[in-house]
């Protein structure tokens, strides 16, 4: 996998027009390995690039999308309420550094911070981004399943009962949402069995 997302990071960065920032795709790769992930990984970031490129024209600045992935989760720890946002100023230094435009990076930090799912997405690409990263919810029910685990793994300085409880409540509130996916195509093809795989695991 690791060969793959460089080749994808090279291309990605052919197609700014800017040479690649010397580092900054090992600390990413470094980041996502880090010993306390077991969703929040390489795994996650590949699936994401994965159902990126199939609904890619959907983009608005689907290279500015792409970065946004690259960063969303690359700083993760489960003792801190302030990960999306530590994300987003890592991306903006670096990408300001690699020479991106300073509106790029503004949209490429608003993307990231959206990632935080405490609103609705203020922008197409936004959107997309959010859809892409609650992909998971819709996953097939073993992948599902696996994704439950991962998380449990994440936390397990959590007791028991107070981590069944609080992932009860944090599902249920996407279980409520009227509609958990605003891109038409992936509405389509995950909304429902997001919806039976949350009621199936708020039931147990």
């Amino acid at each position: 996998m690791t060969a793959t997302l460089a080749a994808r990071w090279q291309g990605l960065w052919t197609g700014l027009g800017l040479p690649s920032p010397a580092g900054l795709l090992q600390a990413l790769l470094d980041a996502y390995g880090e010993p306390q992930r077991h969703y929040h990984t390489l795994q996650h970031l590949g699936e994401c690039f994965a159902l990126f490129d199939t609904v890619r024209q959907l983009a608005d600045h689907p290279l500015e999308v792409e970065l946004a992935l690259w960063f969303h989760d690359s700083v993760y720890d489960v003792h801190a309420h302030d990960n999306e946002a530590r994300s987003s100023d890592w991306a903006d230094r670096a990408l300001r550094a690699a020479g991106l435009p300073t509106d790029a990076c503004a949209r490429i930090h608003a993307l990231i911070m959206a990632t935080c799912h405490d609103a609705l997405p203020a922008s197409n690409d936004a959107r997309l981004l959010t859809d892409i990263d609650l992909a998971i919810l819709g996953a097939a029910q073993e992948r599902f399943d696996e994704y439950e685990r991962q998380i449990r793994l994440e936390y397990g300085h959590v007791p028991q009962d107070v981590f069944e409880r609080e992932r009860a409540k944090i599902l249920r509130r996407f279980l409520d949402r009227p509609q958990l996916y605003a891109t038409a195509p992936l509405h389509l093809l995950l909304e429902s069995r997001a919806r039976s795989n949350l009621s199936r695991a708020t039931r147990s």
